[in-house]
């Protein structure tokens, strides 16, 4: 049996490495999970005042599409030590209004991707906190740091790299069985 799984990327950029990488996990990870492609680059500003009975179209479409789906992966780059201001907003909006989170109980997985060497580790961490409150069992092993990725993706955003595509298909094989062991 197939599991929907929400693939929400940090960066917005249009060209990210955290997209392509997401892209190629999504690709790598069927039949087995449906990685749905989940944007967040529309999504208003969390503001209690626009919590009303019609919210920001936005919003609603954001947490239909998550609520939707038996899981979430996670592929985010690092922006100051810490995630981008984009996906902390997406984890916000998701879990309002208070007692409606679409986070609960949803397994979770992390890939974080950097150019550098140090291949977003702080991002990765980051994002545990916030994901600990909202009741998302997240893996914990493997885990996935991907640094030097513009050294490992062609031109299409396709890897290059047999022993990286290797390892990333391991991990969304672990994150299949993390699925299937914690799922409410």
């Amino acid at each position: 049996m197939t599991v929907r799984v929400a693939l929400i990327v940090g960066s917005l950029r249009k060209g990210s490495y955290s997209r392509a990488i997401g892209l190629e996990l999504k690709a790598m990870a069927a039949p087995a999970l449906e990685l749905e492609l989940v944007e967040i680059g529309d999504l208003p500003l969390y503001d209690p005042d626009l919590e009303t009975d019609a919210p920001p179209p936005a919003w609603t479409r954001f947490r239909e599409e998550v609520a939707t789906t038996e899981a979430v992966l996670f592929v985010t780059p690092e922006y100051n030590r810490s995630i981008p201001g984009a996906l902390k907003n997406a984890l916000d909006v998701g879990s309002r209004p208070y007692g409606h989170s679409i986070w609960a109980k949803k397994p979770a997985a992390i890939v974080s991707v950097s150019p550098g060497a140090l291949a977003a580790f702080g991002a990765n961490h980051h994002l545990r906190q916030p994901l600990v409150f909202l009741g998302m069992p997240t893996m914990q092993q493997p885990e996935a740091y991907i640094g030097n990725v513009a050294d490992l993706l062609d031109d299409d955003g396709k890897l290059t790299k047999d022993d990286t595509r290797k390892f990333l298909k391991d991990f969304m094989d672990a994150f299949a069985a993390w699925i299937d062991k914690t799922k409410a």
